[in-house]
Formats: structure tokens, C-alpha cells, sequence
């Protein structure tokens, strides 16, 4: 492969984007967290007549807390692995500058090394006609 194809600013921009789309997530979990114990509590219970906690759950509640224990397991599975791809996707990206910036130095340093200065007149007392003085003379 000769070339990459990555704009850092382009990256930078979709990271923000993904982000913001993972805090809405995270919040929108912190809601359900909230709620669905809640929903599954006011579900009613099998005691015919029962009250609020009393009794076992009925079939709403058991189901709404059955869905909640996946759900929770999977929105933390999800919430790991976006974390982890965005702070990859970052960590890349900050490779890639570096490398940049690390091979536009070398090839500096080697033009460098490799440019030769020509013999001035008048520099070092050599180059040019008469030796580098005016007027033929010394």
C-alpha cells in the first residue's frame, strides 16, 4: 500500500458524532434503569387484590424484569464496546499524525544530508574567481 486515505479532522468529527450518540445511550439507560423496576413494581402482583409489594409479581412485572436483566446485560456490553472502539478509532488516528509527522521529518533530515552547499565566493576564502577577493588581488 503506497497511501492512506484518513483525514484527521473528518475522524475527529465523527468521533464527536459517535460520542454524543453514546451519551444519549448512556442516558437514555439511566432512564430504563429508573423506570422499568418501577413499571414492573405498579405491574400488579398474582394475590388477587394484592397492594403495592405484596405478593410475587405477576406475569407484566416478571416479564418486564426478566426483559430489564438482558437488557442491562446488553446495553453494558454494548456500552464497553463502543467505549472501547472510539478510544481505538482515537488512539489510531493519534498514531497515524505521529507517523506522519515522523516520516515528513526523516525525509527533511535525509534531503538535508543529502543537499550540498555550493562553494561561495567570498565565503571561506575559496570559490569563485580570485579566490574569493575583489579586484584580483590579496
Amino acid at each position: 500500500m503506497t497511501a492512506w486515505d484518513i483525514e484527521p479532522g473528518g475522524v475527529r468529527g465523527v468521533l464527536q458524532r459517535a460520542g454524543t450518540a453514546a451519551e444519549t445511550m448512556a442516558s437514555a439507560g439511566k432512564q430504563m434503569q429508573k423506570t422499568l423496576p418501577q413499571a414492573a413494581k405498579h405491574a400488579g402482583t398474582i394475590v388477587e387484590g394484592g397492594h403495592e409489594g405484596q405478593g410475587t409479581p405477576g406475569p407484566v412485572g416478571s416479564a418486564l424484569g426478566v426483559f430489564f436483566n438482558q437488557w442491562s446485560k446488553n446495553l453494558t456490553y454494548i456500552a464497553e464496546r463502543a467505549g472501547s472502539s472510539l478510544n481505538g478509532a482515537h488512539r489510531a488516528t493519534e498514531e497515524y499524525i505521529k507517523g506522519d509527522l515522523d516520516m515528513a521529518a526523516k525525509k527533511q533530515g535525509n534531503a538535508l544530508a543529502e543537499m550540498t552547499v555550493p562553494d561561495m565566493p567570498g565565503v571561506g576564502g575559496g570559490g569563485g574567481a580570485g579566490g574569493g577577493a575583489r579586484g584580483g588581488g590579496k
